[in-house]
């Protein structure tokens, strides 16, 4: 893969934040400023202005916080909620309310799973075996 090299203005109050989380997590500066990019690149243009703040800020997070990340899940009420409504959608159809129900539950499964993911990449990013979510084990 190809690298380019950019030069970045950045105002002082962004690159001081940068800058402590870089020392926060015991990296180089540059990597921080790559993974924020990385994080932000691939839903730029589908993602809520929101969720795409959560993601660009998970590569200031510790390991232990990115770990909890990748192994989020909807709440299980949630998640029954969701089953249920897809169960009656296939039987007798959904009303107005609870379409739109179904659709902010699968909002949250959308972004739980991007949240997700994103934590798998930057620990993976950071040397960790992610095949096995249920361990915590640097590859060697």
């Amino acid at each position: 893969m190809s690298v380019q090299a950019i030069t970045l203005n950045l105002p002082e109050t962004i690159y001081d934040q940068v800058r402590r989380a870089a020392e926060r997590i015991k990296r180089p500066i540059h990597e921080v400023m790559l993974e924020a990019v990385a994080a932000v690149a691939p839903v730029a243009d589908t993602a809520t202005e929101k969720l795409r703040s959560v993601l660009a800020q998970m590569v200031y997070l510790n390991d232990a916080a990115l770990w909890r990340a990748a192994r989020a899940t909807m709440r299980t009420e949630q998640r029954q909620r969701l089953e249920a409504l897809h169960d009656k959608q296939q039987r007798l159809g959904l009303t107005a309310e609870e379409r739109v129900e179904e659709q902010a539950l699968l909002a949250l499964y959308d972004e739980t799973i991007l949240v997700r993911a994103q934590a798998a990449v930057l620990l993976q990013q950071r040397g960790y075996a992610i095949s096995d979510l249920n361990q915590f084990a640097p590859l060697e």
